[in-house]
């Protein structure tokens, strides 16, 4: 008879028992490129408008904003977009201009050539041996 009632409210435990749910979590990253807007005296443009013009079309905006009280101003622009991308911050009257190359490989730094190596060799020597001269010349002549 003890056996029934025990049975009855294990029963009634496991049945009242909800799944335990847990948090999830979704990291992804955004290869976004960071704009730092100062004046001359190094105080930074708070508040400055901002106009990102893409790579195909310089007339329309791809994306307007405002710096932050830093002077910073963060976007994302789209890989499937490669080319220069033109940004224009400006604030009473100040402003500048930015070309932010995207997904543009940079153009290779080459080596002077030989011939160039060649020349300025000679150029070194052919002064060291005038600077000899000069110096060798007696003060009577």
């Amino acid at each position: 008879m003890t056996r029934q009632p025990l049975w009855l409210a294990l029963l009634s435990v496991v049945s009242m028992a909800s799944p335990a749910w847990g948090h999830g979590a979704v990291v992804t990253y955004e290869q976004t490129i960071t704009i730092q807007a100062r004046y001359d005296n190094g105080d930074p443009m708070a508040d400055a408008q901002v106009v990102i013009y893409g790579p195909d079309d310089a007339e329309a905006p791809q994306q307007t904003g405002k710096t932050d009280a830093s002077g910073q101003f963060k976007f994302a622009p789209s890989e499937a977009q490669p080319g220069r991308w033109e940004v224009v911050v400006r604030q009473a009257g100040h402003g500048s201009s930015l070309i932010v190359p995207v997904g543009v490989a940079a153009a290779p730094q080459s080596a002077p050539a030989w011939g160039s190596k060649l020349l300025a060799g000679g150029a070194v020597i052919w002064g060291c041996i005038g600077t000899a001269l000069f110096f060798s010349r007696g003060k009577g002549a």
